[in-house]
């Protein structure tokens, strides 16, 4: 348990004046991964102690006598060759005892890489006013270390610097500035990486903040079937509430699954309207849906929106077919209509696809195909029971 204290003293960087009986040379260094550390432990000569009695620890578990070398009755060295990575980021724990097993000094070492730069900058605004940038650690983002990230921006011609200071949203790697933000002039962005071995630097982005704008989810999302018909559900949903005191268009996707499937189906060409429908589904099966808004030209910008993350899934069902649940005796009537059927399959055909989506004109089209069939049906078997 004693290691676990010198862990913590590590964290803290209070290890090297934790004791006076002993000190250790070199005091917390950091390293490369791969290079080899000899380390020295003196005794102060008062205690009486000789230094051949003394071993040492790494992270709590003993190390080889091997390793050791009795420079001085009071000076004993250990050599590590070919240091891997510090197990905790807080450096590795190095310690010297004596023969009781009493710590006399300990040293944290520090074994890693030099970050690389940060990749991957990208900035979003919810409303005009805050910005939230993200990025990602170069390389494979292990330093072993502890590496500091900073994100930095400034008005890109004639701005002070200054530093993001908000990293608790949740997300590593991701910072927030909740104000001050200029409107109609570019700001330079950039991420700087940093630890004991070295810092990097990001690339810089160029972005005004009506350029990155995006908004939450459109609200109150409703699917509701189409009277009868079998294969149709309208969705509505409500403008997102964020941006409703600034001048923009709006434009809305929607993607739709089979309640047992995984699979997104997307509807592109909804464009600034809160509603559409869906056609060419299946009867009698529930469906899951998801709306998301992109403003577009808000406040004059000439640059697409960001899209906003999708609505929560909304469930609904198509009315079963009819056809299914009713049965019919006249065989003669089924001959008929097949025929009928089979004349009208591919320009029927035609009509659902074009009915996909939210095309009034088709979907215009379909609707009096879809109530002249039902009701054809209907007919029928009325009949057939006379």
């Amino acid at each position: 348990m004693i290691w676990l204290l010198f862990l913590l003293l590590c964290a803290a960087g209070v290890l090297s004046t934790s004791t006076q009986v002993a000190t250790i040379f070199p005091q917390d260094p950091a390293l490369p991964i791969g290079s080899s550390l000899t380390a020295t432990c003196s005794v102060n000569p008062d205690h009486g102690v000789h230094a051949g009695s003394l071993y040492w620890t790494l992270n709590g578990k003993r190390l080889p006598s091997s390793t050791y070398s009795v420079l001085s009755p009071s000076v004993l060295s250990v050599t590590l060759p070919r240091l891997s990575g510090s197990r905790q980021r807080s450096g590795d724990n190095l310690v010297c005892h004596n023969s009781g097993g009493h710590v006399l000094a300990g040293s944290c070492i520090y074994v890693g890489m030099p970050p690389e730069k940060p990749v991957n900058l990208t900035c979003w605004s919810r409303n005009t006013k805050d910005l939230t940038c993200r990025w990602a650690p170069g390389g494979q983002g292990e330093t072993f270390i502890k590496t500091k990230y900073t994100l930095k921006y400034k008005l890109r011609w004639y701005g002070r610097e200054k530093e993001c200071e908000d990293y608790s949203a949740g997300e590593p790697y991701t910072c927030y500035i909740p104000r001050d933000l200029a409107l109609f002039t570019p700001y330079e962005i950039w991420v700087e990486a940093s630890n004991q071995l070295g810092t990097a630097t990001s690339d810089v982005i160029y972005l005004d903040i009506l350029d990155v704008v995006t908004t939450d989810p459109p609200t109150d999302v409703t699917v509701s079937r189409v009277g009868d018909l079998e294969d149709q559900l309208t969705v509505r949903w409500g403008t997102p509430p964020a941006l409703k005191d600034f001048l923009f268009q709006a434009k809305y996707q929607i993607r739709y699954r089979l309640e047992e499937s995984s699979d997104w189906k997307v509807v592109d060409d909804v464009g600034n309207q809160t509603s559409c429908r869906l056609a060419g589904l299946r009867p009698g099966t529930v469906y899951f849906v998801q709306v998301r808004c992109n403003p577009v030209g808000i406040l004059g910008s000439r640059k697409a929106g960001i899209w906003s993350d999708w609505s929560h899934p909304t469930a609904a069902s198509t009315p079963h077919s009819e056809r299914l649940l009713t049965g019919s005796c006249d065989s003669k009537a089924g001959q008929q209509n097949s025929t009928l059927r089979r004349d009208l399959k591919q320009f029927f055909g035609w009509v659902r696809k074009h009915a996909y989506g939210c095309s009034g004109m088709s979907i215009k089209l379909y609707d009096q195909w879809r109530v002249w069939l039902q009701k054809s049906h209907k007919t029928r078997n009325q009949l057939s029971f006379l």
